[in-house]
Protein backbone atom coordinates (compact mmCIF):
# COMPACT_ATOMS: atom_id res chain seq x y z
CA UNK A 1 0.00 0.00 0.00
CA UNK A 2 1.43 3.27 -0.93
CA UNK A 3 1.19 6.89 -0.85
CA UNK A 4 3.58 8.49 -3.29
CA UNK A 5 6.30 8.52 -0.65
CA UNK A 6 5.92 4.81 0.02
CA UNK A 7 4.69 4.04 -3.45
CA UNK A 8 7.07 4.96 -6.16
CA UNK A 9 10.25 4.82 -4.41
CA UNK A 10 10.94 4.00 -0.95
CA UNK A 11 9.60 1.43 1.27
CA UNK A 12 12.99 0.95 2.87
CA UNK A 13 12.09 0.77 6.53
CA UNK A 14 14.94 -0.79 8.44
CA UNK A 15 16.95 -0.37 11.60
CA UNK A 16 20.13 1.59 11.11
CA UNK A 17 22.45 3.64 13.26
CA UNK A 18 21.04 7.12 13.74
CA UNK A 19 24.03 8.67 11.99
CA UNK A 20 23.03 7.00 8.73
CA UNK A 21 19.71 8.87 8.81
CA UNK A 22 21.60 11.98 7.82
CA UNK A 23 22.40 10.46 4.43
CA UNK A 24 18.76 9.98 3.51
CA UNK A 25 17.78 12.34 0.61
CA UNK A 26 12.67 14.53 1.23
CA UNK A 27 -8.72 28.57 5.65
CA UNK A 28 -5.07 28.06 6.97
CA UNK A 29 -4.04 27.82 10.58
CA UNK A 30 -1.17 29.99 11.82
CA UNK A 31 2.10 28.27 12.65
CA UNK A 32 2.55 27.58 16.34
CA UNK A 33 4.97 30.01 17.95
CA UNK A 34 7.45 27.93 19.90
CA UNK A 35 8.41 28.81 23.45
CA UNK A 36 12.11 28.79 24.33
CA UNK A 37 13.29 25.25 25.01
CA UNK A 38 14.54 26.11 28.48
CA UNK A 39 11.08 27.31 29.48
CA UNK A 40 9.53 24.06 28.32
CA UNK A 41 11.93 21.86 30.28
CA UNK A 42 10.57 20.37 33.47
CA UNK A 43 11.77 17.75 35.92
CA UNK A 44 8.30 16.21 35.77
CA UNK A 45 8.59 15.56 32.05
CA UNK A 46 9.19 11.84 31.64
CA UNK A 47 9.18 9.52 28.62
CA UNK A 48 5.92 8.05 29.92
CA UNK A 49 4.30 11.48 30.20
CA UNK A 50 5.43 12.48 26.71
CA UNK A 51 4.15 9.25 25.17
CA UNK A 52 0.82 9.54 27.00
CA UNK A 53 0.32 13.13 25.84
CA UNK A 54 1.24 12.18 22.27
CA UNK A 55 -1.63 9.67 22.30
CA UNK A 56 -4.00 12.46 23.37
CA UNK A 57 -2.71 14.79 20.65
CA UNK A 58 -2.95 12.10 17.95
CA UNK A 59 -6.54 11.31 18.90
CA UNK A 60 -7.52 14.99 18.78
CA UNK A 61 -5.95 15.46 15.34
CA UNK A 62 -7.58 12.34 13.87
CA UNK A 63 -10.91 13.40 15.39
CA UNK A 64 -10.61 16.75 13.63
CA UNK A 65 -9.68 15.01 10.37
CA UNK A 66 -12.73 12.77 10.59
CA UNK A 67 -15.01 15.69 11.42
CA UNK A 68 -13.67 17.47 8.34
CA UNK A 69 -14.42 14.40 6.25
CA UNK A 70 -17.96 14.24 7.68
CA UNK A 71 -18.49 17.87 6.67
CA UNK A 72 -17.19 16.98 3.22
CA UNK A 73 -19.59 14.03 3.08
CA UNK A 74 -22.54 16.29 3.87
CA UNK A 75 -21.52 18.73 1.13
CA UNK A 76 -21.13 15.91 -1.37
CA UNK A 77 -24.47 14.33 -0.45
CA UNK A 78 -26.16 17.70 -0.96
CA UNK A 79 -24.42 18.18 -4.29
CA UNK A 80 -25.20 14.66 -5.52
CA UNK A 81 -28.89 15.07 -4.69
CA UNK A 82 -29.16 18.11 -7.00
CA UNK A 83 -25.94 18.88 -8.91
CA UNK A 84 -25.24 22.58 -9.41
CA UNK A 85 -22.27 24.89 -9.80
CA UNK A 86 -22.79 26.24 -6.29
CA UNK A 87 -22.99 22.73 -4.86
CA UNK A 88 -19.78 21.68 -6.59
CA UNK A 89 -17.96 24.76 -5.29
CA UNK A 90 -19.21 24.02 -1.77
CA UNK A 91 -17.94 20.45 -1.98
CA UNK A 92 -14.54 21.65 -3.21
CA UNK A 93 -14.32 24.12 -0.33
CA UNK A 94 -15.17 21.35 2.15
CA UNK A 95 -12.42 19.15 0.68
CA UNK A 96 -9.84 21.92 1.05
CA UNK A 97 -10.89 22.63 4.63
CA UNK A 98 -10.81 18.95 5.59
CA UNK A 99 -7.28 18.55 4.23
CA UNK A 100 -5.96 21.10 6.75
CA UNK A 101 -6.40 18.77 9.70
CA UNK A 102 -5.54 15.61 7.81
CA UNK A 103 -2.24 16.98 6.53
CA UNK A 104 -1.01 17.39 10.09
CA UNK A 105 -1.69 13.71 10.86
CA UNK A 106 1.05 12.63 8.44
CA UNK A 107 3.51 13.01 11.35
CA UNK A 108 1.91 9.91 12.93
CA UNK A 109 3.08 7.56 10.18
CA UNK A 110 6.12 5.44 9.30
CA UNK A 111 6.43 3.35 12.47
CA UNK A 112 3.80 0.70 11.83
CA UNK A 113 1.01 2.29 13.85
CA UNK A 114 -2.73 1.94 13.13
CA UNK A 115 -2.51 4.14 10.01
CA UNK A 116 0.13 2.15 8.14
CA UNK A 117 0.68 -1.25 9.72
CA UNK A 118 0.04 -4.32 7.55
CA UNK A 119 -3.73 -3.86 7.91
CA UNK A 120 -3.75 -0.06 8.11
CA UNK A 121 -5.98 2.06 5.86
CA UNK A 122 -3.32 4.58 4.72
CA UNK A 123 -3.28 3.27 1.15
CA UNK A 124 -7.06 3.70 0.92
CA UNK A 125 -6.95 7.15 2.49
CA UNK A 126 -4.13 9.08 0.87
CA UNK A 127 -2.45 7.05 -1.90
CA UNK A 128 -0.87 9.12 -4.69
CA UNK A 129 -0.02 9.85 -7.43
CA UNK A 130 -3.06 8.48 -9.21
CA UNK A 131 -3.71 7.49 -12.78
CA UNK A 132 -6.94 9.43 -13.09
CA UNK A 133 -8.02 7.41 -16.13
CA UNK A 134 -8.38 4.45 -13.76
CA UNK A 135 -11.37 6.23 -12.18
CA UNK A 136 -12.99 8.37 -14.89
CA UNK A 137 -12.60 9.90 -18.31
CA UNK A 138 -9.63 12.06 -19.24
CA UNK A 139 -9.13 14.39 -22.16
CA UNK A 140 -7.75 11.72 -24.50
CA UNK A 141 -9.89 8.82 -23.25
CA UNK A 142 -13.56 9.82 -22.97
CA UNK A 143 -14.79 6.36 -21.93
CA UNK A 144 -11.98 5.47 -19.52
CA UNK A 145 -12.29 4.43 -15.92
CA UNK A 146 -14.41 2.57 -13.43
CA UNK A 147 -17.12 5.19 -13.68
CA UNK A 148 -17.66 4.41 -17.37
CA UNK A 149 -17.55 0.62 -17.04
CA UNK A 150 -21.06 -0.35 -16.07
CA UNK A 151 -19.95 -3.94 -15.52
CA UNK A 152 -18.12 -2.81 -12.38
CA UNK A 153 -20.24 -2.38 -9.27
CA UNK A 154 -19.64 0.84 -7.37
CA UNK A 155 -19.70 -0.29 -3.76
CA UNK A 156 -17.43 0.24 -0.76
CA UNK A 157 -16.20 -3.34 -1.05
CA UNK A 158 -15.48 -3.16 -4.77
CA UNK A 159 -13.71 0.21 -4.65
CA UNK A 160 -11.56 -0.88 -1.71
CA UNK A 161 -10.62 -4.03 -3.63
CA UNK A 162 -9.84 -2.06 -6.79
CA UNK A 163 -7.61 0.42 -4.98
CA UNK A 164 -4.02 -0.05 -6.23
CA UNK A 165 -4.95 -3.28 -7.99
CA UNK A 166 -2.41 -4.13 -10.72
CA UNK A 167 -0.40 -0.97 -10.04
CA UNK A 168 0.30 1.56 -7.30
CA UNK A 169 -1.03 4.41 -9.43
CA UNK A 170 -4.39 2.67 -9.83
CA UNK A 171 -5.80 4.72 -6.98
CA UNK A 172 -9.54 4.22 -6.60
CA UNK A 173 -10.23 5.59 -3.12
CA UNK A 174 -9.26 8.30 -0.69
CA UNK A 175 -8.63 12.02 -0.73
CA UNK A 176 -7.17 12.15 -4.22
CA UNK A 177 -9.88 10.09 -5.90
CA UNK A 178 -12.40 12.48 -4.39
CA UNK A 179 -10.25 15.42 -5.43
CA UNK A 180 -10.17 14.23 -9.04
CA UNK A 181 -13.92 13.72 -9.13
CA UNK A 182 -14.50 17.24 -7.79
CA UNK A 183 -11.95 19.12 -9.90
CA UNK A 184 -11.15 16.88 -12.86
CA UNK A 185 -7.82 17.02 -14.65
CA UNK A 186 -5.73 20.14 -14.13
CA UNK A 187 -5.24 21.36 -17.70
CA UNK A 188 -4.49 24.96 -16.70
CA UNK A 189 -1.12 26.54 -15.99
CA UNK A 190 -2.64 29.18 -13.77
CA UNK A 191 -5.29 27.34 -11.77
CA UNK A 192 -6.71 23.96 -10.75
CA UNK A 193 -8.93 21.57 -12.64
CA UNK A 194 -12.30 22.85 -13.74
CA UNK A 195 -14.69 19.92 -14.03
CA UNK A 196 -18.25 21.00 -14.85
CA UNK A 197 -21.07 20.16 -12.47
CA UNK A 198 -22.86 18.87 -15.54
CA UNK A 199 -20.63 15.78 -15.40
CA UNK A 200 -22.96 14.73 -12.58
CA UNK A 201 -26.23 15.60 -14.35
CA UNK A 202 -28.16 12.84 -16.10
CA UNK A 203 -28.37 13.51 -19.82
CA UNK A 204 -25.46 15.96 -19.81
CA UNK A 205 -22.60 13.46 -19.47
CA UNK A 206 -22.66 9.65 -19.90
CA UNK A 207 -22.76 7.70 -16.63
CA UNK A 208 -23.50 10.76 -14.51
CA UNK A 209 -25.45 8.51 -12.14
CA UNK A 210 -22.37 6.35 -11.57
CA UNK A 211 -20.20 9.42 -11.08
CA UNK A 212 -22.52 10.65 -8.32
CA UNK A 213 -22.58 7.19 -6.75
CA UNK A 214 -18.80 6.87 -6.91
CA UNK A 215 -18.31 10.23 -5.21
CA UNK A 216 -20.70 9.35 -2.39
CA UNK A 217 -19.33 5.86 -1.82
CA UNK A 218 -15.67 6.82 -1.82
CA UNK A 219 -16.33 9.64 0.63
CA UNK A 220 -18.25 7.32 2.94
CA UNK A 221 -15.29 4.94 2.89
CA UNK A 222 -12.92 7.78 3.79
CA UNK A 223 -15.08 8.79 6.77
CA UNK A 224 -15.13 5.22 8.06
CA UNK A 225 -11.40 4.67 7.59
CA UNK A 226 -10.66 7.84 9.54
CA UNK A 227 -13.12 6.62 12.16
CA UNK A 228 -11.03 3.48 12.71
CA UNK A 229 -8.04 5.70 13.50
CA UNK A 230 -10.05 7.78 15.96
CA UNK A 231 -11.04 4.57 17.76
CA UNK A 232 -7.48 3.23 17.74
CA UNK A 233 -6.30 6.28 19.70
CA UNK A 234 -9.42 7.03 21.77
CA UNK A 235 -8.67 7.69 25.47
CA UNK A 236 -9.69 5.31 28.25
CA UNK A 237 -9.97 2.37 25.87
CA UNK A 238 -8.02 -0.89 25.57
CA UNK A 239 -6.56 0.08 22.20
CA UNK A 240 -3.34 1.01 20.42
CA UNK A 241 -3.26 4.45 22.02
CA UNK A 242 -3.32 2.96 25.53
CA UNK A 243 -0.48 0.61 24.67
CA UNK A 244 1.50 3.47 23.12
CA UNK A 245 1.02 5.61 26.23
CA UNK A 246 2.70 2.89 28.31
CA UNK A 247 5.52 2.37 25.81
CA UNK A 248 8.15 4.62 27.37
CA UNK A 249 11.34 4.95 25.33
CA UNK A 250 10.06 2.67 22.57
CA UNK A 251 7.16 5.04 22.02
CA UNK A 252 9.57 7.98 21.95
CA UNK A 253 11.57 6.13 19.30
CA UNK A 254 8.44 5.70 17.20
CA UNK A 255 7.58 9.39 17.54
CA UNK A 256 11.03 10.39 16.30
CA UNK A 257 10.90 7.84 13.48
CA UNK A 258 7.64 9.43 12.33
CA UNK A 259 9.07 12.95 12.47
CA UNK A 260 12.34 12.05 10.78
CA UNK A 261 10.79 9.94 8.03
CA UNK A 262 8.22 12.61 7.17
CA UNK A 263 10.74 15.43 7.42
CA UNK A 264 13.45 14.12 5.11
CA UNK A 265 12.27 11.03 3.29
CA UNK A 266 8.67 11.92 2.53
CA UNK A 267 8.16 15.69 2.60
CA UNK A 268 11.57 17.02 1.59
CA UNK A 269 12.28 14.02 -0.62
CA UNK A 270 9.25 12.48 -2.28
CA UNK A 271 6.90 15.45 -2.14
CA UNK A 272 9.25 18.33 -2.91
CA UNK A 273 12.61 17.11 -4.22
CA UNK A 274 11.18 14.65 -6.74
CA UNK A 275 8.82 17.25 -8.20
CA UNK A 276 11.56 19.88 -8.27
CA UNK A 277 13.84 17.52 -10.20
CA UNK A 278 11.21 16.36 -12.71
CA UNK A 279 9.37 19.69 -13.08
CA UNK A 280 6.37 17.46 -13.79
CA UNK A 281 2.86 18.25 -12.57
CA UNK A 282 2.25 14.51 -12.19
CA UNK A 283 4.72 14.48 -9.28
CA UNK A 284 2.83 17.01 -7.17
CA UNK A 285 0.70 15.79 -4.31
CA UNK A 286 -2.72 17.45 -4.78
CA UNK A 287 -2.42 18.15 -8.48
CA UNK A 288 -6.11 18.42 -9.39
CA UNK A 289 -6.99 21.09 -6.81
CA UNK A 290 -3.62 22.90 -6.79
CA UNK A 291 -3.52 22.43 -3.02
CA UNK A 292 0.01 21.01 -2.91
CA UNK A 293 1.45 24.12 -1.27
CA UNK A 294 -0.91 23.63 1.67
CA UNK A 295 -0.05 19.93 1.88
CA UNK A 296 3.57 20.94 2.47
CA UNK A 297 2.64 23.47 5.15
CA UNK A 298 0.34 21.15 7.08
CA UNK A 299 2.88 18.32 6.96
CA UNK A 300 5.52 20.65 8.40
CA UNK A 301 3.05 21.82 11.05
CA UNK A 302 2.39 18.20 12.01
CA UNK A 303 6.08 17.74 12.77
CA UNK A 304 6.06 20.92 14.84
CA UNK A 305 2.95 19.78 16.72
CA UNK A 306 4.61 16.57 17.87
CA UNK A 307 7.93 18.20 18.73
CA UNK A 308 6.23 20.88 20.87
CA UNK A 309 3.46 18.63 22.20
CA UNK A 310 1.01 21.30 21.07
CA UNK A 311 -1.86 21.07 18.57
CA UNK A 312 -4.39 23.76 17.72
CA UNK A 313 -7.67 22.04 16.95
CA UNK A 314 -9.95 23.06 14.11
CA UNK A 315 -12.27 24.85 16.53
CA UNK A 316 -9.36 26.75 18.11
CA UNK A 317 -8.96 24.68 21.27
CA UNK A 318 -5.35 23.95 22.19
CA UNK A 319 -4.10 20.51 23.16
CA UNK A 320 -0.82 20.96 25.02
CA UNK A 321 1.34 18.85 27.30
CA UNK A 322 4.69 17.11 27.90
CA UNK A 323 6.82 17.15 24.76
CA UNK A 324 9.91 15.82 23.07
CA UNK A 325 11.20 19.38 23.17
CA UNK A 326 10.97 19.41 26.97
CA UNK A 327 12.70 16.05 27.31
CA UNK A 328 15.59 17.18 25.14
CA UNK A 329 15.77 20.56 26.89
CA UNK A 330 16.28 18.81 30.21
CA UNK A 331 19.41 17.15 28.77
CA UNK A 332 20.65 19.75 26.30
CA UNK A 333 18.86 23.12 26.34
CA UNK A 334 20.89 24.55 23.46
CA UNK A 335 20.10 21.60 21.19
CA UNK A 336 16.40 21.78 22.07
CA UNK A 337 16.31 25.48 21.31
CA UNK A 338 18.18 25.01 18.02
CA UNK A 339 15.87 22.19 16.93
CA UNK A 340 12.78 24.20 17.88
CA UNK A 341 14.02 27.13 15.81
CA UNK A 342 14.77 24.87 12.83
CA UNK A 343 11.33 23.26 12.98
CA UNK A 344 9.74 26.73 13.00
CA UNK A 345 11.97 27.72 10.07
CA UNK A 346 10.71 24.71 8.09
CA UNK A 347 7.10 25.70 8.65
CA UNK A 348 7.93 29.23 7.49
CA UNK A 349 9.80 27.92 4.44
CA UNK A 350 6.86 25.77 3.34
CA UNK A 351 4.54 28.72 3.86
CA UNK A 352 6.76 30.60 1.41
CA UNK A 353 5.94 28.18 -1.43
CA UNK A 354 3.39 29.84 -3.69
CA UNK A 355 0.42 28.39 -5.55
CA UNK A 356 0.13 26.85 -7.98
CA UNK A 357 2.93 24.47 -7.04
CA UNK A 358 3.23 23.15 -10.60
CA UNK A 359 4.46 26.62 -11.62
CA UNK A 360 6.87 26.91 -8.68
CA UNK A 361 8.87 23.87 -9.81
CA UNK A 362 9.48 24.87 -13.44
CA UNK A 363 12.19 27.03 -14.93
CA UNK A 364 15.90 27.53 -14.50
CA UNK A 365 17.66 26.50 -11.32
CA UNK A 366 17.58 30.07 -10.04
CA UNK A 367 13.92 30.72 -10.85
CA UNK A 368 12.22 32.32 -7.82
CA UNK A 369 9.71 29.51 -7.38
CA UNK A 370 12.36 26.81 -7.56
CA UNK A 371 14.45 28.67 -5.01
CA UNK A 372 11.47 28.82 -2.65
CA UNK A 373 10.93 25.08 -2.93
CA UNK A 374 14.65 24.41 -2.51
CA UNK A 375 14.69 26.56 0.63
CA UNK A 376 12.01 24.34 2.15
CA UNK A 377 13.91 21.20 1.17
CA UNK A 378 17.12 22.53 2.72
CA UNK A 379 15.36 23.51 5.93
CA UNK A 380 13.64 20.15 6.28
CA UNK A 381 16.93 18.36 5.60
CA UNK A 382 18.71 20.29 8.36
CA UNK A 383 15.72 19.67 10.60
CA UNK A 384 16.11 15.92 10.14
CA UNK A 385 19.75 16.17 11.26
CA UNK A 386 18.73 18.13 14.34
CA UNK A 387 16.06 15.54 15.16
CA UNK A 388 18.64 12.75 14.96
CA UNK A 389 20.85 14.68 17.37
CA UNK A 390 17.89 15.30 19.65
CA UNK A 391 17.08 11.60 19.66
CA UNK A 392 20.64 10.84 20.70
CA UNK A 393 20.41 13.35 23.53
CA UNK A 394 17.62 11.32 25.14
CA UNK A 395 19.33 8.00 24.55
CA UNK A 396 17.72 6.90 21.29
CA UNK A 397 20.50 5.96 18.89
CA UNK A 398 18.85 3.46 16.56
CA UNK A 399 15.91 4.46 14.40
CA UNK A 400 13.77 2.73 11.79
CA UNK A 401 13.69 4.96 8.74
CA UNK A 402 11.92 5.45 5.47
CA UNK A 403 14.32 6.69 2.81
CA UNK A 404 13.58 7.99 -0.69
CA UNK A 405 15.42 6.68 -3.70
Amino acid sequence: MKTKGLASAIVTAFAVPAALWLAAPAVAQPAVQARPAAMAASASTTPQAVAAHYAVLVHANYEDARQGAVALQKAIDTFAAAPSEAGLLAARKAWLQAREAYGQTEAFRFYGGPIDNDDGPEGRINAWPMDESYVDYVVDAPTAGIVNDRKVAITRKSLAALNERDGEENVATGWHAIEFLLWGQDLSETGPGNRSFEDFVDGKRPNADRRRQYLKVVTSLLVDDLGTLVKAWAPRQANYGAKFARGGNESLRKMLVGLGSLSRGELAGERLEVALASQDQEDEHSCFSDNTHRDAVTNAMGIQNVWLGRYVRTDGRVVEGPSLQALVAARNPQLAQRTTAQVAASVAATEGIQAPFDREIVGAKDAPGRLRVQKAIDSLTQQSKDLVEAAGAIGITRLTLVNPE
